[in-house]
């Protein structure tokens, strides 16, 4: 047994991811896989997944407002202040560790929900006759799906360097629902 896992083990786990949370963060991934893959080649699927996509983030909007405690948008929005103090703190290695999303994750989460709503719009926008051959829109599409690539890129990053420097496996954490319990100096 590693000492990862001992200590998982000893110290115990609670449920901080629901499993809307969880079906929601993995079914983005796959829409937005899908519409990545299927942009220049198979319009249909394209569509449909940003559909997907769309009707996904409209959940994540509604269950960040009554969804269960981690879920809701009120415990893990923070004021930029905050975001920046605990970036300050990330980089000096004095940073906290959270049971639910940390400061910039939160940050993260919000630019993801924007930014995808923004790529969801201009997608439905090029489907309209009014838009139809519009080529800011496509532009707008494309700059936004790229834009997307590297938030991305950033969250995993993100999601590993805290895994690392907490000794926690968050990705397995998003299929649980589970992390290792709160110990003293943990926010919670």
């Amino acid at each position: 047994m590693t000492a990862s896992a001992e200590t998982e083990t000893s110290v115990g786990t609670v449920r901080v991811w629901d499993p809307l949370v969880r079906v929601f963060h993995w079914s983005l991934v796959l829409s937005f896989v899908l519409a990545w893959i299927s942009a220049d080649e198979w319009d249909d699927l394209h569509i449909w997944a940003g559909y997907a996509a769309a009707a996904l983030i409209a959940f994540r909007v509604v269950w960040g407002l009554l969804g269960s405690r981690y879920a809701r948008f009120s415990q893990f929005v923070r004021a930029p202040g905050a975001v920046v103090s605990y970036l300050k703190d990330l980089l000096s290695g004095r940073e906290a560790r959270y049971l639910g999303h940390n400061p910039a994750g939160g940050e993260m989460i919000l630019l993801l929900i924007v930014s995808l709503t923004a790529l969801c719009l201009t997608g439905w926008m090029y489907t309209l006759d009014a838009f139809w051959g519009e080529e800011w829109v496509e532009e707008v599409h494309e700059a936004l799906a790229n834009l997307l690539l590297v938030l991305v890129g950033l969250h995993v990053a993100g999601v590993a360097l805290a895994s690392l420097k907490h000794h926690e496996n968050l990705v397995r954490a998003m299929v649980t629902g589970r992390k290792r319990a709160p110990a003293r100096g943990d926010e919670s």
